[in-house]
């Protein structure tokens, strides 16, 4: 009955990495050019204060840090190298370059939360890159050093994201208002930057406004609240591995709306990711053991075992 559960926590949680799987087909087609101070501030900073509005709630002590380090790796810094990314390079390639993200949060989850490396966790990360780069990459592919970097950064970012999430699970909010606190905390962060490095635009037109709506109401809004919800309630690395569901949706999103051509490698490569997918939710994850803690020691049994020595001379036998 668990596992049912879990099955169903992963069907919900990969609602978000599928409405994102949209922000490449957003940004090009109805954002803007060259603004990805404005997209990523627009998305979260809105979306952040709404919920706050809702919740009244703001982070004290040692949460007003917490949530400024999980707004900037998750929200603030995670939006800039994504839109950076987008802007920068063909979907194709931001997306294999992403896909390394379950292999970074299996490394971080074995350093800082003491999961267990399985083999088939391993054999699982290749395989998704591996399906990634059938689906999305094309031999006429062009590389941006910049874009390659921002697309490195955001997956580091977000890896990050998720495991210091996890690690910092008991929170005095539910999730919510834990996701307001993050998109609100990553949108003033961006908001300064906007403002020194890029600036507003002189108009935005009724597309626009229907993107920046479309990014701030499901990508924000309802994405990142299913999303912290599945990083509460899964593990690290299967939560991890809901991020592939974004190219798939993409390239779908290509073939409907941009006239995109699907092959026989693509499909295969759909194939494969979804199979790593799979894999993932359904595999365990085990905690590394931890060495037993030595008993208290009795307070009547000396420290030193040489006390314990009969201070009368030992009888000698001839």
């Amino acid at each position: 009955m668990k596992g049912n559960w879990r099955l169903l926590d992963s069907v919900v949680s990969a609602l978000a990495p599928a409405i994102w799987g949209s922000t490449y087909l957003v940004t090009t087609e109805f954002l803007p050019p060259g603004r990805p101070l404005l997209a990523a501030t627009a998305r979260a900073l809105p979306a952040g204060l709404v919920l706050l509005a809702f919740g009244r709630v703001l982070p004290r002590g040692i949460w007003l840090w917490r949530a400024f380090v999980l707004g900037t790796l998750n929200i603030g810094a995670f939006f800039v190298l994504l839109f950076v990314a987008a802007y920068r390079l063909p979907g194709g390639v931001a997306a294999l370059t992403g896909s390394i993200q379950p292999m970074l949060v299996l490394v971080l989850a074995a350093l800082l939360l003491k999961d267990r490396i399985r083999p088939i966790h391993v054999v699982t990360c290749v395989l998704g890159v591996v399906g990634v780069g059938l689906l999305v990459l094309k031999s006429t592919v062009r590389l941006d050093l910049v874009g390659v970097l921002a697309a490195l950064g955001g997956a580091v970012c977000m890896a990050s994201g998720i495991v210091l999430t996890k690690r910092w699970k008991e929170r005095p909010v539910g999730v919510l208002l834990f996701t307001g606190w993050q998109l609100t905390a990553g949108g003033l962060v961006l908001l300064p930057v906007l403002f020194a490095f890029e600036g507003l635009p002189s108009q935005i037109n009724g597309t626009n406004l229907a993107g920046y709506v479309y990014l701030i109401v499901l990508g924000s809004l309802v994405g990142y609240s299913v999303w912290f919800r599945g990083v509460d309630k899964l593990p690290a690395v299967a939560v991890s591995f809901l991020g592939l569901v974004s190219p798939i949706v993409a390239t779908a999103l290509g073939y409907l709306f941009l006239n995109q051509v699907l092959s026989l490698m693509q499909l295969i490569g759909a194939i494969i990711i979804i199979g790593a997918i799979i894999v993932a939710q359904l595999t365990p994850v085990r905690k590394n053991p931890t060495p037993p803690s030595l008993p208290p020691a009795d307070p009547a049994t000396p420290a030193n075992p040489v006390d314990s020595v009969d201070p009368r001379p030992a009888a000698h036998t001839l």
